[in-house]
């Protein structure tokens, strides 16, 4: 039997479309992206549908992480940063879905591609940028002239501005690598289970130490599938909090 790891990760249409030179099919990413899109949709129209002064799981469940989303741009960011809270919001859900429903048999992990992860960390450098120049002007430029005496600011200055200027690739590697490794290893650590089983006897018997590996790494892809989603989160608001103060305490 052929087992290969990175099969799951293969991008496969579904209804080939072209227009032209232009290839626009409809592939399992872009139905795993819909039916995380639409489950994320569903779940928050169900949760605040009828809200309840005793709240039920749904709403108890939305209101937790709206609050837990709330506090982190508080802490990160300060009172300032609630106006991106819906971004915030949105991005933090998209991307805790989407680890989520990859851990699920069949799903295309939306997570594990880097033109997706790339493009939400564009879209949080564009709004960090947008922000800033908008707030400050071109004063926002003194977010590259740290706190230093003078004379290494000039040696400081092009590292904080090489450092800003990869953060889309940093943040977009981050969420992609964890969710591939991840992933990667549970189908392994599959492979071996189907691999081992299939001997006839006792030797079958050895398939019981994958099978509860399997079991260990599926927990902790739960744990990592979170955190991940927390991580994006996080530095987006810390991102948009030096956009806001620069190097202001807040």
């Amino acid at each position: 039997m052929k087992m290969n790891p990175m099969e799951q990760f293969a991008v496969k249409p579904i209804w080939d479309f072209h227009i032209g030179h232009y290839d626009l099919a409809f592939t399992n990413q872009s139905l795993s992206m819909l039916l995380v899109v639409g489950a994320a949709t569903l779940f928050i129209l169900v949760a605040s549908a009828k809200p309840q002064l005793v709240p039920g799981r749904m709403q108890s469940m939305a209101e937790l992480v709206h609050e837990f989303v709330a506090n982190m741009i508080r802490q990160a960011a300060g009172e300032d940063g609630m106006i991106f809270f819906p971004f915030v919001f949105t991005l933090f859900i998209f991307v805790l879905f989407s680890n989520f429903f990859g851990l699920l048999p069949g799903i295309f992990t939306v997570t594990s591609q880097i033109a997706v992860t790339f493009a939400l960390a564009i879209v949080v450098f564009l709004t960090v940028l947008v922000t800033g120049f908008g707030k400050h002007g071109i004063g926002f430029l003194r977010l590259f002239v740290p706190h230093a005496p003078w004379y290494i600011v000039w040696l400081l200055i092009p590292i904080e501005l090489i450092s800003f200027i990869i953060r889309p690739l940093t943040l977009s590697v981050r969420l992609f690598a964890n969710m591939l490794a991840g992933h990667t290893m549970l189908k392994v650590f599959a492979g071996f289970v189907v691999m081992i089983g299939g001997i006839k006897g006792i030797a079958a018997l050895a398939s019981i130490g994958p099978m509860f590996m399997i079991i260990a790494v599926m927990a902790l892809e739960m744990l990592v599938a979170f955190l991940q989603a927390f991580v994006f989160a996080i530095l987006t608001c810390i991102y948009l909090n030096e956009a806001l103060h620069l190097h202001e305490q807040h």
